[in-house]
């Protein structure tokens, strides 16, 4: 599995937490400073299921600063994965990647289901 986190985020460092104490095996990659590809982006969110807009950090810095509440409804789908690959910190985190599931967040049950 490759678990994608920033450090500082203390929802990344719960679910990393749960990941250790499950005993799950996972690479981990710094969000920040190994930003992920447009093409990782586009690939995670067809599998996920998930509207594009739940790959957004809409709770971030940077997503209120470029003001993408009101300006990502008037962009296309490349135009936002386009963005997203810009920036780690405009993504939603943590982000879970294992084969054909995708989790953004870090929901405890959910991700116990998941990864029974």
């Amino acid at each position: 599995m490759l678990f994608l986190c920033y450090p500082k985020c203390t929802t990344c460092q719960k679910a990393k937490a749960w990941l250790d104490a499950s005993g799950a095996a996972y690479d981990l990659r710094d969000i920040k400073s190994e930003n992920p590809s447009a093409e990782e982006l586009r690939n995670w969110w067809k599998a996920s299921g998930l509207p594009l807009k739940k790959f957004f950090n809409t709770s971030g810095l940077q997503y209120k600063a470029l003001g993408l509440k009101d300006k990502l409804p008037t962009m296309t789908e490349e135009e936002q994965i386009a963005l997203l690959a810009t920036d780690g910190m405009l993504v939603k985190r943590p982000i879970l990647v294992s084969d054909g599931l995708v989790l953004t967040g870090f929901r405890q049950a959910e991700w116990e289901e998941k990864l029974k």
